[in-house]
């Protein structure tokens, strides 16, 4: 989640592209059987905190947390503030939502449960999770336990995050259930497009096979043993260590305006296996530690064997390499491709394992170089990505001994152009747009129950009695309603009630009798995460009772 994807504007497609790759997941590899590490590079603590100090003033990140393992040593460096307006600093113990960072937890709790014999790799889903069913019959019968992990189901990028995002009313078992509804984007395991909803389905084998909830095998055979303390397996815990969460989402193109506290945060258990710890820095190192060690604490006991290990960091699905910006293509990688719960590329010649998570108002990565023996990881409460990455590249540097560039004026310089691209994008739509066109219907017309497969029902609505505006209502999303504006024709477009959330455009399609067909949604914002993926949407109309 938190991803920048549709960028309109020609001159930013491929910078918005590439960085929306880099934010869906980062990881890279060595062979857990690689026999001796080279010495890292040290961190000058001093050197650091000035890098550290320009991103956040250049980005106005609010807080920043940084764990790193150089060698058997493991510092935290805390930065800035743990909420806009509080004096509360960020320290080793500041608790920060790590997003799909979480991919990886649930990758071990599946190789722990392989580990134990109760599971294969190559174990159908259908076999061990009674009910589960994908759109058709054989993606069904075929999908294993990897298939699950690797981002090679059919659907397209984000389908089906509108059932999870940013909050929900179902089950996680209901949720299981009514994935055999996305229809594929694509053949099943011909191409790679990241998801979030597999690594549900993930979570509730964790459950059908070991018999604990998947927060309560995490914390039992992962967290407890690791002396991770600080760590939330709930994103909706509010502890005292937290942070609070922002965004710069006071203008039409989130990432543009005002950094500000959020209002509206994720919200809900039924996401968790995709994407709902919460974990400080002290914790994050114990974590990266584990994986160093390929699952063997300091006293030889193991989390997971070095088999599973092995697993986790190898590459299955290939992931396309678009052109990077000319101001960052020496970070580019030559290779990339999804392993478990992690990604593996390389880095200016070097294998690394990594990845990259994101809710509303925070983002995070992780970064391990085995052949350094080093590992790092990031988290920020807010949602500029340009400050995350400006400190992952210079961190990398510096751990691999390489001569490190401004990465924050390169970064700057591509988040801005994409910013004002999207601007540009928005002002050209809207001057285009012809209000006195249309609607074709009575604003009563429009009003009704639709149906989306997958999704469920939205219910548009008009008030006063039948003569006032239109507004509009997701069922399954608690909160998520708002009034209907009309743009243009048979278009319409959403101000949704609750805050910090991305609007949309509804468009009717009317059949030659003048009903209503269906109605389609897009984002407004050319920039907007991918988990809104209205695009996705597919409503028809619940035919009225007699």
């Amino acid at each position: 989640m938190i991803h920048r994807t549709h960028a309109k504007p020609p001159c930013q497609r491929a910078a918005s592209h590439w960085l929306a790759a880099s934010m869906v997941a980062l990881a890279m590899l060595l062979p857990s059987g690689s026999s001796v590490a080279t010495p890292a590079r040290s961190v000058a603590p001093q050197s650091l905190d000035a890098f550290a100090g320009k991103v956040m003033q250049t980005f106005g990140a609010p807080g920043m947390s940084v764990a790193i393992i150089d060698g058997g040593t493991i510092t935290t460096h805390g930065y800035g503030v743990r909420k806009l307006g509080s004096a509360a600093r960020v320290d080793a113990h500041a608790i920060f939502p790590i997003g799909s960072n979480t991919k990886a937890f649930t990758a071990a709790a599946l190789a722990i449960l392989v580990d134990q014999g109760k599971l294969h790799w190559d174990d159908r889903v259908v076999d061990k999770l009674p009910g589960f069913r994908m759109y058709d019959a054989y993606a069904s019968n075929e999908m294993t336990v990897t298939d699950l992990l690797v981002h090679r189901s059919r659907f397209g990028l984000g389908e089906g995050d509108l059932m999870i995002f940013p909050t929900t009313d179902r089950s996680r078992a209901g949720l299981v259930h009514d994935i055999r509804y996305l229809k594929p984007a694509h053949s099943f395991r011909a191409d790679y497009d990241y998801d979030n909803v597999l690594y549900i389905v993930a979570g509730q084998l964790v459950e059908a096979v070991s018999g604990q909830r998947w927060e309560d095998f995490v914390q039992q055979h992962i967290l407890d043993p690791l002396g991770m303390h600080d760590t939330q397996v709930s994103i909706d815990a509010r502890v005292a260590d937290q942070v609070s969460l922002h965004a710069r989402n006071s203008t039409p193109v989130r990432g543009v305006g005002k950094q500000q506290v959020l209002a509206t945060v994720m919200t809900g258990s039924v996401f968790a296996p995709a994407g709902a710890l919460q974990v400080s820095a002290d914790d994050m190192g114990r974590w990266l530690h584990l994986q160093l060690r390929h699952g063997a604490l300091d006293d030889g006991k193991r989390i997971f064997s070095d088999a599973a290990s092995q697993a986790l960091w190898t590459p299955q699905t290939l992931i396309p390499i678009r052109p990077a910006p000319i101001v960052l293509a020496l970070a580019q990688p030559q290779f990339r491709a999804y392993a478990l719960g992690l990604e593996v590329q390389d880095y200016r010649g070097h294998k690394i394992i990594t990845h990259l998570g994101g809710v509303l108002g925070g983002i995070s990565a992780v970064v391990i170089i085995p052949e350094r023996h080093a590992a790092f990881a990031i988290m920020l409460n807010c949602e500029d990505a340009g400050a995350l990455f400006a400190m992952r590249e210079h961190l990398l540097d510096i751990l691999l001994g390489l001569p490190s560039p401004d990465w924050i004026a390169s970064y700057k310089q591509v988040f801005d152009g994409i910013n004002a691209g999207a601007v540009a994008a928005l002002r050209a739509h809207d001057a285009a747009t012809h209000p006195e066109r249309g609607p074709s219907l009575p604003l009563s017309g429009y009003a009704g129950v639709y149906r989306d497969p997958w999704y469920g029902t939205a219910t548009i609505s008009q008030g006063n009695n039948g003569k006032g505006a239109l507004s509009i209502s997701f069922d399954r999303t608690p909160g998520l309603h708002g009034a209907l504006e009309h743009v243009q024709y048979d278009t319409f477009r959403t101000h949704w009630a609750m805050p910090d959330v991305e609007d949309a455009y509804l468009t009717f399609a009317l059949k030659p009798d003048g009903s209503i067909d269906r109605m389609t949604m897009r984002a407004v914002s050319p920039i907007a995460d991918f988990s809104y993926d209205y695009q996705d949407l597919h409503f028809t109309p619940v035919a009225k009772d007699p």
